[in-house]
């Protein structure tokens, strides 16, 4: 089996992901809208009506509040239709969330380390970890929450899968086939290496969306992607 891609709309407007999704066609049915255009480019709006046509939409909000922001915020993004929904991968933001989407098809992901991050930059921030320990701890809460996956970097996810077994969703971005700039990602993999290492869901932004042909971009990771593994 092969894994499922999620193209990353990071762009500044609607009409810019109108584009891009028209170009694509076919080829992709997921996509995620993150900060960038859900709070300055309708992306809320643009996620419905993705969803009322039949694509899923996984909404990259990050939310990290009190329990009842949480909750509630949840509650919102799940009378939505969309797919998924990350949260930070704190215990009682995941279960907050948990509990807000709960008889909702919204699958919680928690956001373990950031891809643009290294040991350094974990350091940096507080932890004394490096990034992997980081990753291996919000694993573990992860699964004690009980949410639906986990966000992470290609590079931790046969980590992550030894941890919190094969019924959870492993979403990796950091995705860089070997003909695309790594750009401010730092542990980054090709697809099938990260398909390999146990993700389920592989989200790919810039060399897709920034490609002179989107939809040949897509179909190049997707038939990178055929060749590998997956776990369900």
């Amino acid at each position: 089996m092969t894994g499922t891609l999620i193209v990353a709309l990071d762009l500044d407007s609607r009409a810019e992901a109108e584009r891009i999704i028209a170009d694509i066609g076919d080829a992709v049915e997921f996509y995620k809208i993150g900060y960038q255009l859900f709070y300055g480019g309708d992306g809320l709006d643009l996620g419905k009506a993705l969803i009322a046509a039949g694509k899923r939409v996984f909404f990259d909000l990050k939310l990290l509040d009190i329990d009842n922001t949480v909750e509630k915020g949840a509650a919102a993004i799940a009378a939505t239709g969309a797919h998924m929904l990350t949260v930070h991968a704190y215990p009682k933001a995941m279960r907050a969330a948990l509990k807000g989407t709960k008889g909702s098809e919204l699958s919680i992901l928690g956001v373990t380390v950031l891809t643009s991050m290294d040991d350094q930059d974990v350091h940096d921030a507080g932890y004394a970890r490096d990034a992997a320990g980081l990753v291996a701890l919000r694993a573990e809460d992860a699964r004690e929450a009980g949410i639906g996956g986990l966000v992470c970097s290609p590079k931790e996810a046969e980590l992550v899968r030894t941890i919190v077994g094969s019924k959870l969703s492993i979403v990796t971005p950091g995705i860089r086939p070997s003909w695309a700039e790594h750009g401010d990602q730092k542990r980054v993999s090709g697809p099938r290496a990260a398909l390999d290492a146990g993700a389920s869901h592989l989200v790919v932004g810039r060399p897709i969306t920034g490609a002179a042909d989107p939809a040949e971009a897509a179909r190049r990771i997707l038939a990178e992607m055929a060749g590998g593994t997956r776990l369900a």
